[in-house]
């Protein structure tokens, strides 16, 4: 009973085979998939045109989108730089300043502008006072008509002497006497209406007149204030100056060249204007003044450029930039 019931729990040979097929089975399938995979992680060459053809095609896609702008901006500083051949800073500037100073000692009686104002060629600025130069004209004017009462008299007494020499009554000492007193009250006559022309200048100096059309650019006096034609030293004297003006549409930008740069400008060249302040706007110009003298401590050459049709844009004292062109 025992012998039998142990045949039966004993296992077949067959059965202890099949396991082991298994087992090879799966070491076999576990063996190809590691080939496969070291197959596909080998590196290969047609893998690296591969990666360089994708590469490069990433590029061509990316590059559309940088490629319209370079080229413009290239074109645009090319053209620039086929124009000008240098290019330089400066401020601009009234090409003349004038300052109007009165011709002689007086006290200003009114002034008709103030600093902006524009003015017109002629037109009465300032007023000095007049009396006493109103005064001398009166007197020289008396001068002037006692002079001809006095030629007239001698004038009278010549004839009368003239026809009593003819018949022997007076003598020719008597009748030279008279026509050289006649030559004299002419000559008094003359000196006093030269006079009269002197006081009336004088008056007429009382008046100052603007002599361009321009802008006031400094309001120097006050009424009531003592002015002189110059100052004699210190600084507590009379003014010497009772406005400065300018036209402001005759403006030129002041430049400093420095000396290694002097072989590219020459007189009359062209050049470009454009102020700091509005760099969108562009003017015409040309050198109109190039000094004759270097700045050693510096050196550099003063330029002035002529600018072309100004307008309320340019303010003196303002910075510019100068771009000078190729002829």
């Amino acid at each position: 009973m025992d012998a039998q019931r142990l045949a039966e729990l004993q296992i077949p040979p067959s059965a202890k085979r099949r396991p082991r097929q298994m087992l090879a089975i799966i070491f076999t399938i576990i063996a190809l998939l590691s080939l496969g995979t070291v197959y596909l992680a080998w590196p290969r060459a047609s893998d690296k045109i591969r990666k360089l053809s994708n590469a490069n095609s990433t590029n061509e896609l990316d590059a559309p989108a940088a490629a319209p702008l370079a080229p413009a901006n290239d074109q645009t500083s090319t053209t620039v730089d086929n124009q000008s051949v240098l290019t330089v800073s400066g401020y601009i500037i009234n090409r003349e300043r004038i300052e109007i100073s009165p011709r002689f000692l007086g006290v200003v009686k009114w002034i008709g502008v103030k600093k902006g104002d524009t003015v017109t060629n002629r037109q009465i600025i300032v007023q000095l006072d007049n009396a006493e130069y109103l005064a001398r004209v009166h007197q020289a004017q008396g001068a002037l008509d006692s002079a001809n009462v006095a030629i007239a008299k001698a004038e009278l007494q010549y004839g009368r002497i003239q026809k009593l020499a003819e018949t022997s009554v007076e003598s020719k000492q008597t009748l030279d006497d008279a026509r050289l007193q006649l030559a004299s009250s002419r000559a008094a006559a003359t000196q006093a209406a030269g006079e009269l022309e002197l006081a009336k200048t004088y008056l007429d100096w009382c008046t100052i007149r603007s002599p361009i059309d321009g802008v006031i650019l400094e309001k120097l006096v006050q009424p009531n204030e003592l002015v002189m034609p110059q100052s004699f030293g210190g600084t507590r004297g009379p003014s010497t100056a009772l406005v400065a003006l300018a036209d402001p549409k005759d403006l030129q930008v002041e430049i400093d060249v420095n000396e290694a740069d002097l072989s590219k400008i020459s007189m009359n060249q062209k050049c470009r204007v454009s102020p700091e302040a509005y760099p969108e706007k562009i003017y015409s110009g040309h050198v109109a003044e190039i000094a004759p003298e270097a700045d050693r401590s510096k050196g550099t050459l003063q330029i002035k450029v002529q600018i072309e049709n100004p307008d309320h844009y340019l303010t003196p004292e303002l910075s510019a930039k100068v771009d000078f062109l190729k002829p």
